[in-house]
């Protein structure tokens, strides 16, 4: 099978001399819902615009591979027609008086809102079932600036799935949400990735992890230090390494918690 992700030998300098990501290693294939948990500076949102081709790699080897879907080269609007990308920085980007139907349909168009673009009534439609599978029918009308953090990053997961993208990668999506966001929001994700589309989800909040995901690695100082099933990954002894300070781990119906220790 052709890795979603095939990755080999990457190293990001950021400046003249500073790694970001430092020879780092990574497959992930068509059916796998991972997770990449780190601290804050780990690299992660480094290893994001690597994979939406934001960032390139310093240096090739023999062993070098920098491929998606099994392609070196990509034009950039289709490979965001492939993987729908949902951060932070978007949805600052995103705050605006467009209502949230425009923002699902912009998707269409890798545009942040509408301007003179032509919306098809397959469009529409694709828009609708888009919005009711999220469950933000109620809130079409409501400008995004209007919006609370976890109805605004919900539209903009409707922008992204839109074009039935093959992956969904999520950029610290619980950011600023409280506990009912949160909790809508992990429903939201569940449902997106039982209807077959792979996530792939970038944070530091082991609360984050929905028990959809069956992959776990671990990134530190811009490098992975363990990757696997996460039952095996999330240990109190690796998840105090990671994060520099002594804690439990606490499974509760596959959701997991750290505890101080």
């Amino acid at each position: 099978m052709t890795p979603l992700i095939d990755f080999q030998n990457i190293t990001v300098l950021k400046g003249e001399n500073q790694k970001v990501l430092d020879a780092i290693s990574l497959k992930i294939y068509e059916g796998e819902n991972v997770v990449i948990l780190g601290p804050n500076g780990a690299g992660k949102s480094s290893l994001i615009k690597l994979i939406t081709r934001e960032y390139y790699p310093f240096a090739q080897d023999n062993d070098y591979a920098f491929k998606i879907w099994g392609q070196d080269n990509w034009d950039v609007f289709d490979l965001r027609f492939l993987l729908g990308v949902v951060s932070n920085d978007l949805q600052y980007i995103c705050t605006r008086e467009i209502t949230g139907m425009e923002m699902v349909l912009s998707g269409f168009f890798s545009s942040i809102g509408l301007f003179k673009e032509k919306i098809t009534p397959s469009m529409k439609s694709k828009a609708k079932e888009v919005i009711d599978f999220l469950e933000i029918g109620h809130l079409n009308a409501r400008p995004m600036n209007q919006m609370s953090s976890g109805e605004a990053r919900r539209f903009l997961i409707g922008r992204a799935l839109v074009h039935d993208p093959k992956a969904l990668i999520l950029d610290e999506p619980t950011n600023s949400l409280d506990i009912h966001a949160l909790f809508k929001f992990s429903h939201v994700l569940s449902k997106i990735a039982q209807s077959g589309i792979n996530i792939i989800l970038v944070t530091h909040n082991l609360s984050d992890i929905i028990p959809e995901i069956n992959r776990v690695i671990l990134m530190k100082d811009g490098k992975f230090f363990s990757d696997g099933p996460k039952e095996k990954i999330l240990t109190g002894m690796n998840i105090s390494n990671l994060f520099e300070t002594s804690v439990q781990i606490l499974n509760k119906d596959n959701y997991f918690y750290s505890l101080r220790a």
